[in-house]
């Protein structure tokens, strides 16, 4: 019995902790911030979809956003739309405030009637300042309403260095933000894939096709693979821009604000984008070797399956694509119950032995544990055995 008891515990203390967080590891800042020339802006960045900042040029100064702040209007309402609390084709009224909006506009009328589908497209198709309030009043109540949430779900994101006076960027004090925040807000509303159907658009109609809309950014037409996002321009902000772009799996953010002009922030953006896509490549993790199943201890089942934890493919350097070593440590163990989704291993990315990435291993099922009943059982059959193995 003390030989049982003895390996009963052995199996106990194997379990051991499991490596720390599963984070990718950041780019080398002699990496990240090397010098992309010609940069006219005073502020920008380029971020891919991961996260990964890959070049960035006075990014955390707050500078006036202009219509880009309606980047943050349009993930509201797709969070919404994703939650239930509207539909894309419930109506919206207009309110003599909302129709008051100068600037960028569809000349919304007190009272008039339009669809959340046809009031989005005209935001990310038209930058249409009339019906981002209307959005904003339909969701929150009042604008000010809408604001504070604008205002909170920056925080929740941590875009440290903005605040939104209103919903559609016209011109107030103190409505101020960063380019790294415009990314980190871009990032999020392009989890969304619905919104390409909007930012996409080069022409379309609303009102029953008697009004027009051509998209701001221009470069929807002009640059490959581009799917977004959101122009700005007003005399205090400058020209901005926050362009999105996707090819073979790749897909950016370039962030300008502050341009001299249109053409300049058009360059800049290109410039930003073709700098990421020369010298980047998105790269979808596989072990490479068969992860096998991990021993559960007092479960109903002796082994459970595993599998790496699901996550946006890598974006690394094209050189170091070919130089990618892999190890693979999994725990010899695990003790019931047993989670689906529960750490079980680690794989390591290393590339000229400097870490790239952790990537947890995770189990592919739960699996409980044994009833005392079924426990005591096992231990009185092992027993046995070894007392008869004993005798012989």
């Amino acid at each position: 019995m003390k030989k049982c008891g003895k390996k009963v515990l052995a199996m106990v203390l194997s379990l051991g902790m499991l490596w720390g967080g599963g984070q990718a590891a950041q780019v080398p800042e002699s990496e990240q911030l090397q010098q992309l020339t010609g940069i006219q802006a005073p502020s920008a960045i380029l971020m891919s979809e991961d996260g990964t900042v890959l070049y960035e040029k006075d990014a955390d100064t707050p500078r006036e956003p202009a219509s880009v702040t309606k980047v943050m209007t349009m993930l509201l309402v797709m969070e919404a739309l994703e939650s239930g609390q509207i539909t894309l084709d419930e109506m919206v009224t207009t309110s003599a405030y909302a129709a008051s909006m100068g600037g960028s506009q569809i000349y919304l009328k007190e009272n008039e009637q339009m669809t959340v589908d046809e009031m989005l497209k005209s935001v990310a198709v038209a930058s249409a300042n009339d019906c981002a309030v209307a959005l904003a009043e339909h969701l929150a109540g009042t604008e000010e309403a809408f604001v504070a949430r604008m205002n909170e779900r920056a925080t929740q994101l941590g875009m440290t260095n903005t605040h939104f006076q209103n919903c559609n960027g016209l011109p107030a004090d103190g409505h101020v933000t960063t380019a790294r925040d415009i990314a980190i807000m871009s990032r999020q509303l392009i989890g969304h894939e619905k919104i390409f159907d909007y930012t996409k658009i080069w022409t379309d109609w609303v009102r029953n096709g008697t009004f027009g809309l051509t998209n701001t950014n221009k470069m929807i037409n002009t640059y490959q693979g581009m799917t977004g996002l959101k122009t700005g321009y007003t005399t205090g902000a400058g020209y901005c821009l926050s362009a999105t772009a996707e090819r073979d799996g790749l897909s950016l953010i370039a962030v300008v604000m502050g341009a001299a002009d249109s053409q300049s922030r058009n360059a800049d953006a290109a410039a930003l984008l073709n700098y990421g896509f020369a010298g980047y490549q998105a790269v979808t993790i596989t072990a490479d070797q068969p992860i096998m199943p991990v021993k559960v201890l007092l479960g109903k089942q002796e082994y459970v399956l595993c599998q790496l934890e699901e996550r946006p493919p890598l974006v690394l350097k094209k050189k170091l694509v070919s130089t990618l070593e892999k190890e693979l440590v999994m725990a010899p163990s695990l003790s019931a119950p047993v989670k689906a989704g529960a750490r079980a291993g680690l794989l390591t990315i290393r590339s000229q032995g400097e870490e790239i990435a952790r990537i947890p291993v995770v189990t592919a099922e739960k699996v409980a544990k044994k009833s005392p009943a079924g426990l005591f059982l096992e231990l009185f059959t092992v027993c046995a055995m070894e007392r008869e193995e004993g005798r012989m």
